[in-house]
């Protein structure tokens, strides 16, 4: 068996919605297929600010090298196309596109050998992956309105960013500061969460990088009487040193890693201490085989892995399947409001139920593709790329 094409395919599910400006939502999906007929997909989306159509470029440029190559090869190609690009620096583009592909060959080989993707990484430790979920709202009414929705659907943990003030800024650090008034109105919106959904909520903040180390103080300072779980991307993910300055001084939990790339971003953020959570993205970090060796690296420091997905489905079934199978898992993320774009994208429907995602016995990642959804969605942008 030999690997035959390889396509991309880049969607718009919100239409042409931009969440931030300038940063239209999209997926990417990427398609595998062997000679024989098997075709295996995977994502390597990316948000914000038009980072989908560079990495679908590369995809599309990458994945002409592994035309004629033997799928079942999985490491040998991720170690080929993660060392190919060692000038270019070998985290952040070349490990996206990895992760596309690593997902892909996962699909395939759990197809062919007839088993879930789950059971070809050792097998199932759970039955069910826990999930948290993201309730939104920019005022305690409405942030208590939504949270409530969610508990009645099985959810025991939400993931706020209360500080509304930050949100035009997303991932645009300049100088990391917030007013008063800014961490005030937070605090007020959890506060509300927390007095509504009683003391067994697991309630998460996340900052996205935002803060310089004083704001970061505030916020969590602020935050800490409502006994939040952790408080997510402090600062930006540049700085060791600065997570240091915030571990030393805070008893809250600190999450970080959806923008740290390898087992070796994450090998000097675990021996320094600074992290009681760690969140690789299975889309950006090296695929299926890197999550699964990231989450046994913190496995050694008993430190727990909480999964980041904020993208599309594909993205949610590969972190599912490395989650069924390693011992130190937290919960894995999901954006319970896309479930329908979710379940559009594909032929057939998320497996989310009771606040867990429930993988069955169906070989490979259990799920393909809809073609109508992804003719129909395509982005027009990358369409004309391709054609132009």
């Amino acid at each position: 068996m030999r690997i035959s094409d390889v396509r991309v395919h880049v969607v718009t599910p919100l239409g042409h919605i931009d969440l931030v400006e300038g940063s239209r939502l999209g997926w990417v999906f990427v398609e595998v297929e062997t000679d024989d007929g098997l075709i295996g997909v995977g994502e390597c989306s990316n948000w914000p600010r038009q980072g989908n159509h560079i990495v679908a470029r590369t995809v599309d440029a990458v994945g002409r090298q592994l035309i004629g190559r033997d799928p079942a090869a999985i490491e040998a190609i991720w170690n080929d196309l993660y060392r190919a690009s060692t000038y270019l620096g070998s985290r952040g583009l070349i490990t996206a596109v990895i992760s596309g592909i690593d997902i892909a060959l996962w699909d395939i080989k759990g197809q062919a050998l007839g088993r879930p993707v789950w059971d070809l990484l050792g097998g199932a430790l759970r039955r069910e992956v826990p999930l948290y979920t993201h309730p939104g709202g920019g005022d305690p009414d409405e942030a208590v309105a939504n949270t409530r929705e969610l508990i009645d659907q099985g959810f025991e943990a939400v993931k706020f960013d209360p500080f509304i003030e930050m949100l035009p800024r997303f991932t645009s650090y300049l100088d990391g500061r917030i007013s008063r008034r800014g961490v005030r109105e937070a605090a007020e919106i959890i506060a509300a969460v927390r007095d509504a959904a009683g003391p067994d909520l697991e309630i998460l903040i996340d900052a996205h990088g935002n803060f310089d180390v004083p704001s970061a103080l505030r916020a969590i300072r602020a935050l800490e009487p409502f006994d939040i779980t952790w408080f997510e991307e402090p600062v930006p993910p540049e700085s060791l040193d600065a997570l240091r300055q915030i571990r030393t001084q805070t008893s809250v939990d600190l999450c970080v890693g959806e923008r740290l790339h390898t087992r070796w971003d994450f090998a000097p953020v675990l021996a320094a201490g600074v992290a009681g959570y760690v969140m690789p993205d299975v889309c950006w970090t090296g695929g299926i085989s890197e999550l699964k060796k990231i989450a046994t690296l913190a496995e050694a420091y008993y430190v727990p892995i909480s999964p980041h997905n904020a993208l599309g489905p594909i993205q949610i079934l590969a972190g599912g399947h490395v989650a069924m199978t390693v011992p130190n898992l937290y919960r894995l993320e999901i954006n319970s409001k896309w479930l329908h774009q979710y379940d559009a994208a594909i032929a057939g429907n998320l497996p989310v139920r009771d606040g867990a995602l429930h993988l069955g016995d169906t070989p490979g990642l259990g799920i393909g593709l809809d073609y109508d959804f992804v003719s129909n969605q395509a982005d027009n942008d990358w369409r004309d790329f391709r054609h132009g």
